[in-house]
């Protein structure tokens, strides 16, 4: 083992006792009503907005598990991820670092390397070492492998999860509309097809490889409103050239199902010990394709796809309830960066939504935004007996804190060295007492940033700003002056207090 992996490994030290809590939940704790080592679900939904959920008011579709949810935890209001876009919000989420720090965090392609390095400590190894089974079970898009040049399919890919702390990996390897189309389990391709192998490119198609821009016609399932024109799997076209694959090529209407048929399978097998499940859901995000079963709503394929998500967290909660364990697990719900209608595919989710569904709520901008739409996200938190139930709260939050309050509940020590950037803020997450953070920052497209300081939201000028994100219409929030927004007097960023 190298000296790099042994300074990660001996990051946490210190168990149970030598923890510092904050006073209320210590309380809790020394009166026997905080488990010691109770489950944790971080349950992370995909391109959801403040405003897709009904239990922040949404109006075009109704999601009771999450209601349930809800109801039996605490709901904060101003609850952010790192970053509006995927890969670094996840990045930010495992590791407790500002991915905006790091030039190589940015959207990753479905071939790239490993974004988190082996070496780096991640809230799986706090669990890990604590004595948790560990596993991550549906969207990944944190790379695999270690060729810049693109990984080899056909064999086991390494590094994988599993050398960031996961015990189990059940993964798609990006996002359902990038190739690879395939799962990857342990880091392996999942139903291999030896006569089939598996050739992924970002730069050229292989030929005799049809693509949606070629032939529209083979398009049976979707067709792009914008780019994702290039290799089809599933009668849908996605971004970037496959060949290869043969059955182990997913069937979108059954993603939903192969996330929640392993989520809940290791729930059971790690029912008698103590475990911490990473769970990502794929639904919302493009290409919406959800079972016949869901598609069900007024607000088309986008909705169909919300109530499909809101399935899964049944799913989980009835398991959950079935096993005894409801009591003994905390579960985070939460997403990864705000919402957006068109993201590329013409499943008429602008149109639909028109005047019956804002999926940001209130609040300006959305995916790719550095305004409030791109980084504020529903976040519920419910651990029966500990987290106050149906209460709303407004401390201001951010995923960027999950390593080290998890480490508080856990009574674990760490080194200055781990999860730089990340904060206990255990007691405002379980809200006992906490107050929230004063200060945050935001990510939006590349390394862009945004600065929350209590009820104030700064946007630094850029020289070449990105007005608008692609064709999704969204305002990216860059822009040539600076920007200072009050957001308790204008949450929907409108008078710039810096204009002139």
């Amino acid at each position: 083992m190298s000296m790099e992996h042994q300074t990660r490994r001996q990051t946490a030290v210190g168990l149970a006792l030598t923890a510092s809590l904050a006073p209320a939940v210590a309380q809790q704790r020394a009166e026997g009503h905080l488990p010691e080592r109770p489950n944790v679900i971080v349950l992370l939904a995909d391109d959801i907005g403040w405003g897709d959920l009904s239990p922040y008011g949404t109006s075009g579709v109704e999601t009771p598990a999450v209601e349930e949810l809800a109801q039996r935890g605490t709901r904060f209001t101003d609850a952010h991820c790192v970053a509006a876009t995927s890969t670094p919000s996840r990045y930010s989420l495992l590791t407790g670092h500002y991915a905006w720090k790091r030039e190589d965090t940015g959207v990753a392609s479905g071939d790239a390397p490993m974004i988190i390095h082996p070496e780096q400590y991640t809230v799986a190894d706090l669990f890990r070492e604590a004595g948790y089974a560990t596993g991550a079970i549906g969207k990944w898009h944190l790379g695999l492998g270690d060729n810049p040049s693109g990984q080899d399919w056909n064999q086991k890919l390494s590094p994988n999860p599993q050398d960031l702390g996961f015990d189990y990996s059940y993964i798609m390897a990006a996002t359902a509309d990038r190739v690879p189309c395939v799962w990857i389990e342990n880091g392996q391709v999942v139903d291999y097809d030896p006569s089939s192998p598996i050739f992924v490119s970002y730069k050229h198609n292989f030929p005799g490889e049809p693509t949606g821009r070629d032939h529209p016609e083979l398009l049976y399932n979707l067709k792009p409103s914008h780019g994702h024109d290039q290799s089809i799997i599933n009668g849908i076209s996605r971004i970037g050239y496959m060949k290869g694959g043969g059955r182990a090529l997913w069937k979108d209407e059954l993603i939903a199902d192969s996330i929640e048929h392993h989520a809940v399978d290791f729930i059971r097998q790690n029912k008698d010990r103590p475990f911490f499940l990473y769970l990502c859901t794929n639904d919302i995000h493009v290409p919406r394709f959800p079972k016949e079963e869901y598609r069900t709503s007024e607000l088309g394929l986008r909705g169909d796809a919300l109530l499909q998500f809101d399935g899964t967290v049944r799913k989980i909660l009835d398991e959950l309830e079935r096993l005894g364990l409801r009591e003994n697990t905390l579960i985070i719900l939460t997403s990864d960066n705000g919402g957006v209608l068109d993201d590329g595919y013409d499943d008429k989710a602008t149109e639909l939504a028109e005047g019956r569904h804002r999926v940001c709520g209130p609040f300006r901008g959305g995916k790719y935004s550095l305004f409030e739409g791109g980084t504020r996200v529903p976040f519920i938190v419910s651990l029966p007996g500990v987290v106050p139930e149906g209460e709303v709260v407004d401390h201001l939050v951010s995923h960027i804190d999950l390593l080290r309050s998890m480490a508080s509940l856990l009574g674990v020590t760490l080194s200055p060295v781990a999860a730089p950037d990340s904060r206990d803020q255990l007691s405002t997450w379980l809200n006992r007492g906490g107050t929230g953070r004063e200060l945050m920052v935001e990510q939006g497209l590349g390394t862009t940033i945004a600065i929350r300081y209590g009820k104030y939201k700064f946007i630094p000028p850029v020289k070449r700003p990105t007005r608008r994100a692609w064709q999704t219409g969204i305002e990216t929030g860059q822009d040539t002056i600076p920007q200072l927004y009050d957001l308790s007097t204008d949450p929907g960023e409108t008078h710039n207090l810096l204009a002139r």
